[in-house]
């Protein structure tokens, strides 16, 4: 997997910095992603791996299933993945793509694992601790684990704050051990 996301670095970089100049980082994730999701599918997997495919016509059934919707330089950049034998990297140019779409919106995503549902109350002041501490808008999305026992888990990005009871209950264990 690290080699994949090495492979795929400059590509997601090249795409951010073309969507960028445009000034059309939404338009390009959603071709990128609409791209990505094909590829995930295993029928259209078979194809770009085969050896027998020939690349001009896997590169127009990929911008067949984007539709009318891509631009000339999104269209040279699924050409561009076809020729270099790139198209299986999608999922990860997309995911970098959107890490850096992220960072220039000055936006992250947040997932909130709690024991019990959140109030809505709970969720803006969540919201506004981590809008103040992290100086970006937040994208919240809620989940329930009931194993949790208690309190929240708070995922950003690659940071994790671990507030949940089980962990509590566990550091404590240790500690008497």
């Amino acid at each position: 997997m690290a080699e994949a996301i090495t492979v795929a670095r400059p590509y997601a970089q090249a795409a951010f910095d073309e969507a960028r100049e445009l000034d059309d980082l939404k338009g390009w994730s959603d071709i990128l992603q609409s791209v990505a999701q094909a590829v995930i599918n295993p029928e259209i997997r078979a194809i770009i791996t085969s050896p027998r495919a020939v690349k001009s016509q896997l590169a127009e059934l990929m911008l067949a299933l984007c539709g009318d919707k891509v631009s000339e330089t999104q269209r040279n950049f699924i050409k561009l993945l076809t020729e270099g034998q790139r198209l299986s990297l999608l999922p990860e140019i997309v995911m970098l793509f959107e890490i850096m779409r992220a960072e220039a919106e000055k936006n992250v995503d947040v997932v909130v694992t709690s024991a019990f549902d959140l109030s809505e109350a709970q969720k803006q002041k969540i919201t506004a601790a981590l809008k103040k501490r992290m100086g970006r808008e937040i994208k919240l999305s809620c989940e329930t684990d009931r194993k949790l026992l208690g309190g929240v888990i708070i995922r950003a990005g690659d940071k994790v704050i671990d507030g949940s009871a089980r962990t509590h209950l566990s550091e404590l264990a240790n500690a008497l051990a």
